[in-house]
């Protein structure tokens, strides 16, 4: 089973973070219309998490996802990552972009992803709240150290049960692969980019399951330059050191000129499911359960 999924915040990010220059627009519209042109001719469904501020300030563009017969999924409201929320501040979040979500596309929203897959074993109460917020499915769990948090001792690397107070949420974890003594992704974001495809493809093959996900940002080559220390700290909560802004720039820049064409390639190569529909074709009675 191959699961596919997006992670849609740049209109979000670029009116933010810098202005909302229009010829960025356009540019994030045309790889969208790439993405979904290339969809229809698989004849593909595939989850795009979307940030619940696009669905007030770009509903056209969740719309145009939507209407395409896409899996509309939430990305947070505002894009800020989870493990620096507070339970009451991601309660609201995500009850802001659930129904942000919803009322936009006049149906409902299942399914969730953390940016930054920032749950982990220190604030995993957030299973809790997405519970709450009536989300059934989540692929926040990245179940290894990341440079943002991760969930090392999450303990599966396959669909999983998780059973809170308030309700079961189906999980869809990264799958990792294992190199040199380390768990590894590599199946998107910068992973993808620095593998090469054929390394990619092999480490999905020997899998029964795997989940990709892409930005249309990741997709896009950049001439961006290195932030400067304002906004890096402003972007990602943490200290703005010349290493840490070097060390962001290089894994956010890397593979980029060849990354849109070799995803097509991995997506015409195999056949490729949403969430919702892998969530319907799992028998879940013999998936492990995880209690919090």
């Amino acid at each position: 089973m191959n699961i596919l999924s997006f992670d849609i915040e740049e209109w979000f990010i670029e009116q933010v973070y810098n202005g909302g220059r229009k010829e960025r627009y356009e540019v994030f519209d045309r790889y969208l219309g790439e993405i979904l042109d290339l969809l229809d001719e698989r004849h593909m469904q595939a989850t795009f998490f979307i940030v619940g501020k696009m669905a007030k300030d770009f509903p056209e563009v969740v719309k145009r996802i939507h209407q395409r017969g896409q899996d509309i999924g939430c990305h947070s409201n505002i894009h800020t990552w989870l493990n620096k929320m507070t339970p009451e501040e991601a309660l609201e979040d995500t009850r802001q972009a659930v129904d942000a979500l919803q009322d936009c596309i006049g149906s409902k929203v299942k399914s969730y992803r953390a940016p930054a897959f920032s749950i982990g074993h220190n604030n995993k109460w957030a299973f809790d709240i997405l519970a709450q917020c009536g989300i059934e499915n989540d692929a926040s769990v990245f179940p290894a150290l990341r440079d943002f948090g991760g969930f090392p001792d999450f303990g599966h690397q396959q669909p999983t049960l998780i059973e809170t107070s308030s309700g079961a949420i189906k999980e869809f974890p990264i799958v990792m692969a294992h190199l040199l003594g380390k768990d590894i992704a590599f199946s998107g974001g910068g992973y993808f980019r620095f593998f090469p495809l054929w390394f990619v493809s092999r480490q999905m093959n020997s899998n029964d399951y795997n989940i990709c996900y892409f930005h249309i940002g990741d997709l896009i080559p950049s001439s961006k330059k290195v932030m400067t220390r304002q906004e890096y700290e402003e972007y990602f909560k943490e200290p703005g050191t010349l290493i840490n802004r070097y060390k962001r720039h290089m894994k956010s820049n890397i593979g980029k000129k060849t990354a849109f064409a070799r995803m097509s390639r991995l997506i015409r190569s195999r056949e490729f499911l949403s969430i919702a529909q892998a969530q319907d074709r799992i028998d879940w009675a013999h998936c492990p359960v995880m209690k919090i």
